[in-house]
């Protein structure tokens, strides 16, 4: 027996000398990602089989926070990867210089544009769509415009600050109405019941009642057919088009696992951990080949055309918005 109990506890030293000296790579990303539902749970053990190394999510808020907190501590970040930004985020983020080059080939992607970026790997896409529930909303708005003037309409939406999908929504109002935006944030106002810190927040008081409409994606609805076998979540089409959202990855500069970080970005691209990310993100796959067939039955979404604008553009955006708020 104590031979017995000795070997074990030999085995068990060597188990716990093994672990710490695995690679640690950590990546930052928005919280319901990482949440009990999301995919990171189920990406951790599918990569770290792979990599034979610890793979560390650090969760915040939302995309924008998110890069914000990179940007903030800058070469101190202990980042390795960010995971969650966008395509309309993704010009500042490659202007701040924090990022590095991926190294990988944009081939045999599912995207409905050609991805050429050498810095970012998309992960998955959707459309921005307000969402509400047919039982309680008979007459659903139709467009962006009439969204902004039916005042019956209460609707939450996410800070564009600190939010990718808030963020969004600031170039849908600003592409719409162009010259016009400062009037469609004045009576959007009027009938907000909230404008959150990000996503989850938000959503988790749409479906508590407080608001007949919330900003989300065209995809949103599959997670209520999924999970609950409800059918009465859609997403509101809009006559003027909706702004597709690419979410993506970036390897930082300061980096201690870069080859780490390149393969995690790979793996993403995977289709089981495409299968993992689209059903638990409930986000389209850039890679399809193992995808949920419902995606496919989802309605078609027209595409707003939409041209990037400079960072100045958006400050001014931001500021326009933000005085509309403060009054």
């Amino acid at each position: 027996m104590k031979l017995t109990h000795l070997f074990a506890l030999s085995s068990l030293a060597l188990s716990v000398s093994a672990v710490a000296n695995q690679s640690v790579l950590t990546v930052y990303t928005y919280d319901s990602f990482t949440s009990e539902w999301g995919p990171a749970p189920k990406l951790e053990g599918l990569f770290e089989k792979q990599c034979q190394c610890d793979l560390k999510f650090m969760p915040f808020e939302d995309g924008v926070t998110m890069f914000n907190r990179i940007r903030l501590e800058g070469k101190k970040t202990k980042a390795d990867v960010m995971l969650g930004i966008d395509n309309f985020v993704m010009p500042e983020a490659e202007k701040s210089g924090l990022f590095a080059p991926h190294k990988l080939e944009n081939k045999g992607l599912d995207l409905p544009e050609q991805w050429t970026d050498k810095t970012f790997v998309p992960y998955d896409f959707g459309e921005y769509a307000f969402i509400y529930n047919k039982q309680k909303v008979a007459n659903p708005p139709k467009s962006l415009k009439e969204l902004v003037e039916r005042q019956d309409l209460k609707v939450i939406y996410q800070d564009p600050r600190t939010s990718t999908v808030g963020r969004g929504l600031l170039f849908w109002v600003n592409t719409v109405y162009g010259d016009n935006a400062e009037k469609a944030w004045q009576d959007l106002a009027k009938h907000t019941v909230t404008v959150g810190k990000g996503w989850s927040e938000t959503y988790g008081a749409f479906l508590k009642g407080e608001s007949d409409l919330v900003l989300s994606y065209a995809t949103s609805p599959l997670y209520h057919q999924w999970h609950e076998q409800d059918q009465n979540y859609v997403a509101a089409n809009f006559e003027e088009g909706h702004l597709v959202q690419i979410e993506v990855a970036a390897i930082t500069k300061t980096s201690k696992q870069p080859e780490l970080a390149r393969q995690f970005l790979s793996f993403l691209q995977q289709p089981e951990a495409q299968k993992i990310i689209s059903f638990h993100n409930v986000m389209k796959p850039v890679v399809s080949e193992q995808a949920d067939p419902a995606f496919k039955t989802l309605p078609k979404y027209e595409k707003l055309a939409f041209t990037q604008p400079s960072t100045e553009t958006v400050k001014k955006w931001l500021a326009t918005w933000q005085q509309v708020l403060s009054k």
